[in-house]
C-alpha cells in the first residue's frame, strides 16, 4: 500500500466529492488511494473495511513509548479515532465529508511493545448531520481488550 509522503500525495478534493465514504474507504485498503501519513508514523495499516466497520491492524514500538517505557496513550487514542471514524466515513455520502467532534478512550491494560494488535471501530448511528461510532482495541494472539473507545463525528456535505 503506497504511503503519503508530502501534501501532494494525499487525495485531492475532486477525488473526495467523486466518491462515497465506502468507496474512498476501500480504494485506500485496495492501495488505489494511499494510507494517511499517521499511520505510517503509528505503524498501523487499514484491514478491512466493511459497511458500516473498520479495521487496522497495528504493532507499537519502542517510538510509541512514553518516558517511563510503556506504550503512550496517545497512540491507543489515534488508533482508536482512526477506527472509529473510519467506520463512519463507511456512511458517509458521496459529497460530504467527516471530521471528529469528540472521542473517548479507555485503556483498560498496557499493550506490551511489539505486541500485533486488531482495533476494529463500527457504527452506532449516523444521519445526516452526525455519526457515533464504538470500538475496541484487541490483541491478535491473546484476544484480550487493551481498549475501548467512543466517537462522535460530524458530517459535511461540501460543494
Amino acid at each position: 500500500m503506497p504511503d503519503a509522503t508530502t501534501f501532494a500525495d494525499l487525495p485531492d478534493r475532486a477525488q473526495l466529492l467523486s466518491m462515497s465514504g465506502f468507496d474512498f474507504m476501500c480504494a485506500m485498503r485496495d492501495g488505489t488511494l494511499p494510507r494517511p501519513p499517521i499511520a505510517r508514523v503509528l505503524n498501523y495499516t487499514l484491514a478491512e473495511v466493511l459497511d458500516g466497520e473498520v479495521a487496522f491492524t497495528g504493532m507499537p514500538d519502542f517510538d510509541h513509548t512514553n518516558p517511563m517505557g510503556t506504550l503512550h496513550g496517545g497512540w491507543y487514542g489515534a488508533v482508536l479515532d482512526s477506527c472509529m471514524a473510519c467506520a463512519v466515513m463507511t456512511k458517509v455520502p458521496r459529497g460530504s465529508i467527516y471530521t471528529t467532534l469528540e472521542y473517548k478512550v479507555n485503556i483498560t491494560r498496557s499493550i506490551p511493545i511489539g505486541l500485533q494488535v486488531t482495533a476494529r471501530g463500527w457504527v452506532q448511528h449516523v444521519g445526516r448531520s452526525t455519526g457515533v461510532a464504538a470500538g475496541e482495541i484487541r490483541g491478535v494472539e491473546d484476544g484480550k481488550v487493551y481498549a475501548t473507545g467512543s466517537t462522535t463525528c460530524i458530517i459535511m456535505k461540501i460543494s
